[in-house]
């Protein structure tokens, strides 16, 4: 078995939900092949635009994901980014970041961890940028800072993801999550030989999960 882990790294539920996610993974990962995380794409197109026009209903939403979820969003992020109002809002940078990410991953695969859980750690930590760290979408200088981490070079990092040919990859992530007909994030989809089963769509927690992989299990 595999998952596909389809989210986005400005959807406020995924992050809520990465934690969870995490925490199945590395319980069940004996029993899958691997991940593949997708970026859905879902601030791209005419949906750009600075937060400020959307900030009455993120005020109201983050709180919802905090008290379901038991996520921080952070003061960086709600005084800086939030109430000022003027940053663009865009998910193509960070799934360049993580297209570049995983392309690091097929050329050193002691980068991708045991089956492949990095990525997966990697698009968590691209959440926690935004959302606790208050980074710009588009300030390139702090996925670089992301990459080093995890023992990738700042420089080369930032430039690759200056390349069309990453963007074209993340352009295949979002096409990749209209194909299998995703309208929200996070969607998780088990694969089992060549059968695709919706997991999960929203937010699940930690004892859904685990409920519905049992049945899946004993079903399937």
């Amino acid at each position: 078995m595999k998952i596909i882990y389809i989210y986005d790294a400005l959807c406020g539920w995924c992050y809520g939900f990465a934690p969870t996610m995490r925490t199945f993974f590395d319980k069940h990962k004996s029993e899958f092949e691997s991940i593949e995380v997708v970026s859905g794409g879902m601030i791209t197109g005419n949906r750009i635009g600075a937060i400020g026009e959307v900030a009455p209903y993120i005020k109201t939403a983050y709180k919802d994901v905090e008290n379901r979820t038991g996520v921080t969003f952070g003061e960086k992020f709600l005084k800086d980014i939030l109430e000022e109002g003027s940053s663009i809002f865009t998910s193509i940078p960070p799934s360049i970041a993580l297209s570049v990410f995983k392309k690091e991953v097929e050329k050193n695969t002691a980068l991708a961890g045991e089956k492949n859980e990095k990525t997966l750690h990697f698009a968590e930590d691209l959440q926690s940028l935004i959302y606790f760290d208050g980074i710009e979408p588009k300030d390139y200088s702090k996925y670089g800072e992301l990459a080093e981490k995890y023992g990738l070079d700042k420089s080369d990092f930032v430039k690759k993801m200056n390349s069309p040919e990453y963007e074209k990859l993340a352009q295949q992530d979002f096409q990749l999550s209209q194909d299998f007909g995703v309208n929200g994030f996070p969607t998780v989809i088990i694969q089992k030989e060549e059968e695709y089963y919706l997991f999960a769509r929203g937010f699940v927690d930690l004892e859904t999960l685990e409920k519905r992989f049992e049945s899946m299990k004993t079903s399937v």
